[in-house]
């Protein structure tokens, strides 16, 4: 309810104010994203977009059958032919798929195991009282590159993290007397525009892998992508990201915010008390202390969770153990496959002990309570996993994304364009995208199965796509207004700068979001040309 709140006040302040235009190339690129919000404002919600996408592919895949459009498979020499979803057999897949395809939706298990730990934890207070200690008593030099970092930590928490990050940010600047806008856009950015980097493992990887070992097996289909199977790469991202933040922010930020309090003559109510703007006054807004019972709570989770991975650990340590693999294997093993199931554990026990400690779990039935709880929130995410299942399955059925795939990879492999090029082509065209479909999930469903298999034909591994999606899918978040949490940001600002809107906030995370995607690309291309395997299980280049 606070989010939805919060995000229909910065809809009625967007409706009441006059958008800043800057000059130059940032007023060109302003109104290109202004053309880029009206279209994408008429594109229909995501579930609808899937059936309308469902019913296009019907028609597509009678005209490209009945042209004869086919490939030859690198793999094996067999010919694989487009089949038409118009035919006795078509029809009949449809039909009787309905169910199984939504049931054995890969995602769908994994998201759900995932979500009932999650929610305990959640539910208990333990993921907010986490990023509030690691906000609590921030030094003023570290300030902007403990939010950042804080902000990829917060990921863990999925879209929670919008709604306590951004206020977060705001408090922590105040504290150390520094512009709490400035606070309020580092935040932003650090959840949005790097949302698929984390020091941890989150819910979101577990989809994405999940959508990435079902795209995979288009060519193979053994092959399995785990949850951590880019976690090298995120976590070194996270770092990074968060210094790129640090940088951008104390260099241009803090001037840019400067050169916007000289201009607030006019506005009274916006006059700055320090060299980075800092509004003389603003609304009080609730401390960053923790209270006893918070932080005897945080120490029972520490303490559970530490016990929890010992355990694990010294399961694991014999060579015969079940949860190795064969010949006493420890990446391609139970544990790794599964890992989706010990996060549960994981969140479900330190929440637990968190909530017992705060006086939240007083017995047994507040805990399934809190799953129910947590669950209802996925509702949104089920009902469009319905419409995405029965697309999948459509597609890969008539097998046309296999042929765009083998043809794609045909004519790039022909043209000897480097692979380089071709990666960076993968990022700015799926980043331009995201301005318009900013649901991760469902854009890597709808081009996953195109992508991944089309470069596993080049001989990149289906882990080394997912790394490019990451990035193409996170930066370009903080610029576009087609994000309720761009506009639930807003709203956060104008409670310090009336006069904000959307070309406010803009001017302040283009920058950001530019400098993340190009110094993010550089690291994947650098990581890639060394050979670096890109998480736990990954193989290397």
């Amino acid at each position: 309810m606070a989010n939805q709140s919060a995000t229909q006040e910065g809809v009625d302040v967007v409706t009441k104010t006059t958008v800043e235009r800057p000059a130059g190339s940032v007023a060109f690129t302003l109104r290109t994203l202004g053309v880029i919000e009206r279209v994408g404002n008429r594109l229909p919600h995501p579930f609808w977009l899937f059936v309308i996408l469902s019913a296009a592919l019907v028609v597509l895949s009678w005209g490209l059958n009945g042209l004869g459009v086919s490939a030859e498979s690198p793999t094996d020499g067999a010919t694989v032919v487009v089949r038409s979803l118009v035919s006795d057999a078509g029809v009949t897949m449809m039909l009787d798929g309905l169910i199984d395809n939504y049931a054995t939706f890969p995602p769908l298990g994994v998201v759900l195991v995932v979500m009932l730990g999650v929610s305990v934890a959640d539910r208990a207070g333990l993921l907010t009282a986490m990023l509030r200690a690691a906000l609590a008593k921030v030094p003023l030099r570290a300030v902007t590159f403990m939010i950042a970092f804080t902000g990829m930590v917060a990921h863990i928490a999925s879209d929670a993290a919008f709604v306590v990050m951004i206020p977060l940010g705001a408090i922590a600047y105040r504290s150390v007397g520094r512009n709490p806008v400035l606070g309020a856009v580092v935040a932003f950015v650090a959840v949005s525009g790097g949302h698929a980097a984390s020091p941890l493992v989150t819910p979101s990887d577990a989809t994405l892998a999940a959508l990435t070992t079902a795209a995979a097996h288009t060519i193979d289909p053994s092959y399995t992508v785990t949850p951590v199977a880019n976690y090298f790469f995120s976590l070194a991202s996270s770092v990074i990201l968060a210094l790129v933040i640090t940088l951008v922010a104390e260099t241009l930020l803090t001037r840019r915010l400067a050169m916007m309090a000289a201009d607030d003559t006019a506005e009274p109510e916006a006059a700055t008390g320090g060299e980075d703007g800092t509004p003389a006054e603003t609304e009080e807004l609730p401390d960053l202390s923790l209270t006893d019972d918070e932080r005897r709570g945080l120490r029972a989770a520490a303490f559970t969770a530490l016990a929890l991975v010992v355990a694990i650990a010294a399961a694991a340590l014999p060579a015969g153990s079940p949860l190795r693999g064969e010949h006493g294997a420890v990446i391609d093993s139970p544990l790794v496959h599964n890992i989706a199931v010990f996060l549960s554990l994981l969140f479900f026990a330190t929440g637990v002990a968190y909530g017992r400690a705060v006086g939240v779990v007083r017995d047994a039935k507040d805990i399934p309570d809190m799953m129910a709880r947590g669950l209802r929130e996925l509702t949104p995410i089920l009902v469009l996993f319905f419409a995405i299942s029965q697309f999948l399955a459509y597609f890969k059925w008539t097998a046309i994304g296999e042929v765009m795939a083998i043809t794609g990879a045909g004519l790039l492999d022909s043209s000897g364009v480097p692979l380089t090029v071709i990666f960076v082509g993968v990022i700015l065209v799926v980043s331009v995208m995201n301005l318009l479909l900013t649901s991760g999930s469902a854009m890597w469903a709808l081009i996953g199965p195109v992508f991944v298999p089309m470069l596993m034909l080049l001989k990149v591994a289906p882990e080394t796509t997912w790394a490019l999606f990451r990035i193409a899918d996170s930066c370009t978040n903080a610029i576009t207004p087609m994000s309720p949490y761009f506009v639930l940001c807003l709203g956060f600002v104008r409670r310090y700068r009336p006069g904000a809107g959307i070309g406010t906030l803009m001017s302040l995370t283009l920058p950001v979001a530019l400098a993340m995607l190009v110094v993010w690309t550089l690291l994947f291309i650098a990581w890639y040309s060394v050979g670096l395997p890109f998480g736990l299980g990954a193989p290397t280049n």
